[in-house]
Parts: structure tokens; sequence; C-alpha cells
């Protein structure tokens, strides 16, 4: 059997399996949605895409000097990006992309394989 996991910088947030409502990041179990910053994840109370703000991405930032790009998960299928929210992120240096939840796990695992500066804010998907 061939090992197909990307090899990544220690200490950082692979994400290993996301669905049924969760995540399963650098060994970790999370459930609901989740916020993963390039060295730590946490729980994120956003449920729906509406629900998303700057508040409630404040986390993200709080890091944004150790962020380039967010990738928001905005569930099963990609939504429009809000105009103040993707304009809030990219005043603070972040570059958002919006897709649906899996693409966003995908890309993110790739980027973070790549060393580049990633973070991730995924609504969970069943």
């Amino acid at each position: 059997m061939a090992d197909i996991t990307p090899p990544v910088p220690e200490g950082r947030q692979l994400i290993q399996r996301y669905g049924n409502g969760g995540f399963f990041v650098a060994g970790v179990q999370h459930t609901g949605s989740v916020i993963v910053l390039p060295h730590r994840s946490a729980a994120w109370p956003v449920a729906r895409y509406p629900d998303i703000s700057a508040e409630s991405l404040a986390e993200v930032f709080a890091a944004a000097d150790a962020i380039e790009v967010l990738l928001i998960g905005c569930g099963p299928r990609m939504e429009m990006p809000d105009p103040g929210l993707r304009a809030a992120l990219r005043q603070a240096g972040i570059v958002p992309e919006f897709m649906d939840t899996g693409a966003a796990c995908r890309t993110f695992n790739v980027l973070l394989a790549e060393d580049r500066a990633v973070a991730a804010a995924l609504i969970a998907v069943d």
C-alpha cells in the first residue's frame, strides 16, 4: 500500500478527514465547523454561509500576520463572496478564496504541503 499523505512541516494542521458534521485535523476530532490556522485549530460557531462575518473570523484577523490565504469552505457548495467581507480580509493582507468545504480541505492540504501561510474557515458538511 502506498502512503499518499503529503509531507507537511512539523506542527502544522493537516486536514485528515471531513464529513459527518465535523473534521479530523492533526489527529484531533472536531465536531461542527472549524477554523484551521497554521499552528492550531478551533471550533467555529458558524453553521451556514450567511452566518459568516468579519466578527466570526476574529481569530483569523488576529493571526493576519501569519496568513497569506484564507480558504473559506462555504458548505456543500461554493457561494458568492460577500464584497464587504472580501474587502475587510484584503485590507488585513489576507487573500480570501471561497469554495465548497471539500475543495477547501483539499486545497488547504496542498498549500500546507507547499509550506504556504494558509488558513481555512470550514463549515461542517454531512
